[in-house]
């Protein structure tokens, strides 16, 4: 037998935890967030339901049945009507106006708003306030000065016509993500980047550039969607066929009779794919990108 030692009298007993006295009561489910999210999820999912069901059909069936049924002969022939036309060009087009405009926004606000996040000097915070006067100016005002500059440079229907008036009225967004994400960097650490010898440009590479990943990937979306979307400028500053965009490319449905509307909806699915899956690509920094800056 084991002897059980008997705690003694100076000892003082290790305190036994109090008996929870019921259960704990369970957290009550959100139904209003719960059915809000239910009446989002229909908003979006029958739309896209629409899209893809729709360009699935022929043209007899489309007009003679209920666009919200399933079709009952689906077919692939409005994607290829859509692949035999010019499609193939206006995808390249839109892909390198894209490209081009989100080279040039990320690689001029990113330095820019390092130099507004790290200068407090009145002349600086002035021009950074001058600049976000571009968010209350519509395109739709400037169009006119914007066509006369691009005809008197030599750059009426080509693509740097669309590129450049794109990049420059998606600066100011851009510009306002990125300063209020480079705000959020503490301090300490440029201080601790200078006292290593690291020069503005060492300090742009090595702690800017890593940390300001999910401001560079918000406003890599958001141009992107702008590019991507673009009317107006390839409207007003293009012509020919081979500057033409995807935006554009869609009139090729529309005839002078009629519009082929199961060709024009698997245009428009092929036109939504590759943007769709940059947005899942992106989406996780989305927010965080958006929302950096306004904690202070």
């Amino acid at each position: 037998m084991t002897a059980t030692a008997l705690p003694t009298r100076g000892a003082s007993a290790a305190p036994v935890p109090p008996r929870p006295r019921g259960r704990r009561r369970r957290e009550r489910p959100n139904l209003l967030a719960g059915l809000l999210s239910l009446v989002w999820l229909v908003l979006v999912a029958v739309p896209l339901y629409y899209l893809v069901s729709g360009s699935l059909r022929t043209r007899q069936d489309y007009l003679s049945t209920n666009p919200l049924v399933p079709p009952s002969d689906p077919t692939l022939e409005n994607y290829r009507t859509v692949f035999e036309g010019g499609f193939p060009t206006y995808l390249l087009n839109t892909v390198v106006v894209t490209l081009a405009t989100v080279a040039i926004v990320v690689g001029l606000t990113l330095p820019g708003a390092y130099a507004i996040a790290r200068n407090g000097g009145r002349f600086v915070q002035r021009g950074f306030s001058l600049l976000l006067v571009g968010l209350a100016i519509p395109a739709q005002a400037a169009i006119i000065p914007v066509y006369l500059m691009i005809t008197q440079m030599r750059m009426y229907d080509t693509l740097l016509a669309v590129i450049l008036p794109t990049a420059a009225f998606a600066m100011p967004v851009a510009l306002l993500v990125m300063v209020n994400s480079l705000r959020d960097i503490p301090g300490e650490l440029y201080e601790a980047q200078t006292l290593d010898g690291a020069g503005p440009f060492a300090v742009l590479r090595h702690l800017v550039l890593p940390l300001a990943k999910p401001a560079i990937t918000t406003v890599s979306v958001f141009t992107s969607l702008t590019a991507w979307n673009g009317f107006l400028f390839p409207l007003v500053l293009t012509q020919s066929e081979d500057t033409r965009v995807l935006t554009l490319g869609l009139w090729d449905f529309q005839g002078q009779f009629g519009t082929n509307v199961p060709g024009l909806l698997a245009a428009v699915t092929l036109s939504v794919v590759p943007i769709f899956v940059l947005y899942l690509i992106g989406r996780r920094y989305l927010l965080s990108g958006l929302t950096a800056g306004f904690g202070k």
